[in-house]
């Protein structure tokens, strides 16, 4: 979908925070290399694009540097000057001298964190593949992004298309307003299909998670590709310790070194930074951290792991045993039983085991979100046998019925116990527990984090990209918490609460975009 953010100049200018030296480089460098490519910021006028090289730049920083500001900051002002934005839930026609930018992230919660921020975020495998729509409920869309007129349509009252005008203006989404019409997505949507055509400018969000084979994909679409990330995590399994901005020249790479957050007063950052101290061991950490809880309760020192927390947000783990014994321990204090899974258990993603010759199924479940690493909670058996129900967690359209293959391993035992099985479809591990690793690009308001699988890196004596791996693993950790760190000393379970549930998944997706307003008709 593409949308044009009615933000004026004068209001985008005194609505943007100062920016800081640091950031103030980098924005130059930015829009710099946006005029070379024909969009300028300054007179916010576009010219189109030129043939040439593709070009990569990366802004680098620390949590708290003000990566994500910069890149709400250049989203407005790309708006502003009449760029359209990308979503990926639907594309209208388009003239053929519009200039286009996507900002997108490798996974459902790292976009939807965006979102909420007042970022038009969708995932990378959305951008890569498009919806195929039926072609009388693309008149609706192209009706509903101001291309066209009011369509008359079988089976759809006038009281229905008003809805869905109604939610496409606040929330400036597609298929949320067809699912107000009364409409599935099974509807009108035929299918997806590989992205043929090029965009313009791309940025990318936690971009220390993106792999090779993703990277060089961003490349065939975008003639400039800006990435935003972190170069203090930890890089994608299989790559050596590198990530794909490492390989970049000493000119694409713009560092933001000031911590913004951190002069606010934030204590779990004060802990994350502190990490890059060379004198700062294990034992000097955790007494840091320990001081931290003493005076600010947005620090926890914890003697045990909190089991409510578990059901939407995992602790965190450096080793896979650990995960285990977690996942057990949670499942047998909400009283689980051992042959079939409960609504509300929260799930992820490992895959989608389907053979080539029903690649469209995979490009559909992804589209939609269900992507490797994708948080998942169960909400019950599906109408097909091997089916289930899932709300996919951070995805515009949650709800899905899927083929799946559910594992939950148990301790001392090799083979997982299966409580759904399809011939093939989507895997999923339980979620009440992973591994630090798979929680990068996600965050959560409050995180537990298991201190002895902490120790027990560091007691290893391991390293990563020339860092003690124990510092990497406790910093990526420490900064998915938004808004409380719970440390975990010891290998204790609190009693749940309350029971398991799924009311707390109504909760309406975060909107797209701010003050979304619809295209201008197309050429």
């Amino acid at each position: 979908m593409q949308q044009s953010l009615q933000i004026s100049s004068p209001a985008a200018a005194a609505a943007r925070p100062e920016l800081s030296t640091d950031q103030a480089d980098a924005w130059d460098a930015l829009a710099e290399a946006l005029a070379q490519a024909g969009v300028d910021l300054v007179a916010e006028e576009l010219a189109p694009p030129q043939p040439g090289r593709a070009r990569v730049m990366a802004v680098l920083g620390k949590a708290g540097s003000g990566k994500t500001l910069l890149l709400a900051e250049m989203t407005r002002a790309l708006v502003a000057a009449g760029v359209h934005v990308v979503s990926g839930d639907y594309e209208s026609k388009r003239r053929k001298d519009a200039r286009t930018v996507a900002i997108l992230a490798p996974t459902n919660k790292a976009a939807f964190v965006l979102r909420t921020r007042g970022v038009p975020a969708t995932t990378i495998h959305r951008i890569l593949y498009t919806p195929v729509y039926d072609p009388e409920y693309e008149r609706l869309a192209e009706w509903l992004a101001g291309n066209g007129e009011r369509p008359v349509i079988e089976g759809l009252t006038d009281a229905a298309l008003d809805r869905a005008l109604s939610f496409y203006q606040s929330h400036g989404s597609i298929p949320g307003a067809l699912a107000a019409a009364g409409l599935r997505g099974s509807d009108f949507i035929q299918g997806w299909k590989r992205r043929e055509d090029a965009l313009d400018v791309g940025l990318i969000d936690e971009a220390s998670m993106l792999d090779q084979r993703q990277f060089d994909d961003l490349r065939e679409i975008f003639p400039l590709l800006v990435l935003f990330g972190d170069p203090a995590q930890l890089a994608p399994v299989g790559q050596s310790g590198d990530m794909v901005f490492d390989r970049l020249a000493a000119p694409q790479k713009l560092m933001l070194s000031r911590i913004h957050r951190q002069a606010e007063g934030n204590p779990i950052l004060d802990l994350a930074h502190a990490l890059a101290d060379p004198g700062v061991d294990f034992p000097s950490f955790e007494r840091l951290v320990r001081d931290a809880a003493a005076r600010d309760p947005r620090v926890v020192w914890a003697e045990r792991v909190e089991s409510d927390l578990m059901a939407r947000s995992p602790v965190l783990v450096w080793r896979n045993a650990t995960r285990v014994r977690l996942i057990s321990a949670f499942r047998a204090a909400h009283g689980a039983p051992g042959d079939a899974l409960l609504p509300g258990e929260p799930l992820v993603c490992d895959g989608i085991e389907l053979p080539l010759k029903h690649r469209k199924k995979r490009i559909d479940l992804e589209a939609r979100g269900l992507i490797k690493g994708a948080q998942v909670v169960y909400l019950g058996p599906g109408k097909k046998p091997g089916f289930a129900r899932l709300h996919v967690i951070g995805a515009m359209e949650p709800r899905i019925s899927a083929a799946s293959i559910i594992k939950i391993e148990t301790p001392e035992v090799d083979e997982p116990f299966i409580p759904s099985a399809a011939h093939m479809g989507a895997t999923f591990l339980h979620g009440a527990a992973v591994t630090i690793h798979k929680a990068q690009g996600s965050q959560w308001p409050d995180v537990q984090v298991f201190a002895p699988d902490i120790s027990a890196a560091a007691w290893m004596n391991r390293s990563e990209a020339g860092l003690p791996l124990w510092k990497r693993l406790a910093y990526v950790a420490i900064t998915r918490a938004q808004d409380r760190l719970l440390w975990v000393t010891k290998a204790r379970l609190a009693r749940p609460q309350a029971g398991l549930g799924t009311d707390d998944l109504a909760v309406e997706a975060a909107p797209l975009t701010l003050e979304a307003q619809a295209d201008e008709p197309a050429a």
